[in-house]
């Protein structure tokens, strides 16, 4: 598994994006949906999800939500921070999605296409109180579930082929294509040789057709 940036980054990232959206919400007085697609649309999600370390280990969450509001152009006025014991529902989202992200290396952007940051706070309840890694199965079956088309199968539908014209231009067995595009079988597993004939009747590259999830 490659995950999105050095591990040694990690902790402090959780704990960087939990407080964003905590004081984004709590203190800013801001939805987290709205506060969110500004994080991701004005380029500060990129930085953060490729471990940059000016993002990572240079800002702390307040700073960074300053800095997703600047970049916005936004006018706002500065307040003082209120640290609480409790933990809320908004930090809990911030801590287990820059986990995920991690784990993964999918964007942002990516992630909330398919569970949109609204839902992922819901899960909440029960999962903040679970093991990380139940999460992280869960979010992995949302996003399989909400991403039906492998690439495999979207790469061959923009190429006007068949399941048989593949597997006859491509040398590959149907029935192996068959079972790639339903995920009976895990094609981030194939064969090194099976990846080649594919990407080349498909005109791109061997890892276009991984799975990232």
């Amino acid at each position: 598994m490659i995950h999105a940036y050095d591990k040694l980054y990690l902790e402090k990232a959780r704990t960087a994006l939990a407080r964003m959206l905590d004081f984004a919400v709590y203190d800013l007085h801001m939805e987290l949906t709205e506060f969110f697609n500004l994080f991701i649309h004005f380029g500060v999600a990129d930085l953060f999800g490729c471990g940059d370390p000016d993002t990572l280990v240079g800002k702390s969450g307040i700073e960074l939500a300053y800095e997703v509001l600047d970049r916005s152009g936004l006018s706002y006025h500065r307040v003082t921070p209120n640290f609480t014991l409790d933990r809320s529902e908004e930090y809990w989202t911030g801590w287990a999605l820059a986990y995920y992200q991690w784990e993964t290396a999918l964007s942002f952007a990516e992630i909330i296409e398919y569970v949109p940051i609204e839902k992922i706070r819901a899960l909440y309840s029960p999962y903040h109180e679970m093991d990380i890694s139940q999460f992280v199965d869960h979010m992995n079956e949302r996003i399989r579930g909400a991403k039906y088309l492998t690439n495999l199968k979207l790469l061959r539908t923009r190429a006007g082929l068949s399941q048989s014209q593949l597997a006859s231009s491509s040398g590959v067995p149907l029935r192996t294509i068959q079972q790639y595009e339903q995920r009976q079988k895990n094609i981030n597993k194939a064969q090194a040789e099976y990846l080649f004939m594919l990407s080349r009747s498909l005109s791109c590259e061997p890892e276009d057709l991984l799975e990232k999830v």
